[in-house]
């Protein structure tokens, strides 16, 4: 993008006013709208100039090989204008490469695309910001260890310990009988004879 003369002093005096704020006079505020609205159609324009350049690239590419000079030279014109190749022209080129041009294109093609990737990788990366170290594969897993409890806490300050009610050892405790556990049932006693109950 080249800027005019007039431009240039407009672009100047809004980079001066951003580092020295100051009061604008209507002129300057006219003039650095001017050059924002320049500034994007001429964004917009290398857009559309892009577009259609990929788009004569795309029908030069499906036309090989009999558009193989046409391919070539639109494919430098993208590659100066960043174009990313892709896997049709690596496809397109590796396919081309008995042609000294073709091959020459095809290893600057490869180097861009390898950039290409990296940077893609380095971005998702950076989305995810995943820092945990992997942990390499067939490494052994530490065992779990078990909480115990540690010296300290209310009897180390001070406190009386509490007694809880403990039971005897199993050790100090006879074994029940099983006569104490289940007790004999009582014989009924037989009723008085009749002469008895008539005495009474």
């Amino acid at each position: 993008m080249a800027f005019s003369a007039d431009e240039l002093r407009v672009l100047r005096r809004a980079l001066a006013i951003a580092l020295h704020p100051a009061p604008l006079q209507d002129e300057d505020v006219q003039d650095c709208l001017r050059l924002a609205e320049s500034v994007d159609e001429a964004v917009r324009e290398a857009g559309r100039l892009r577009a259609f350049l990929l788009d004569d690239l795309a029908r030069y590419r499906e036309a090989l090989p009999g558009s193989l000079a046409g391919y070539l030279g639109l494919l430098r014109d993208a590659l100066t204008a960043g174009y990313d190749p892709g896997v049709d022209d690596l496809a397109a080129l590796r396919a081309l490469r008995a042609n000294p041009a073709a091959a020459e294109l095809l290893e600057r093609c490869r180097i861009l695309a390898e950039r290409s990737v990296r940077a893609r990788l380095a971005r998702v990366s950076q989305a995810t910001g995943s820092t945990a170290p992997a942990v390499p594969v067939g490494a052994a897993i530490a065992p779990r260890t078990r909480l115990l409890a540690l010296p300290g806490g209310r009897a180390a300050a001070g406190e009386p310990k509490p007694n809880p009610p403990s039971g005897p050892a199993p050790g100090d405790r006879p074994v029940p009988k099983p006569s104490e556990v289940f007790p004999p049932r009582r014989r009924p006693v037989p009723p008085p004879p009749p002469e008895e109950r008539v005495a009474g």
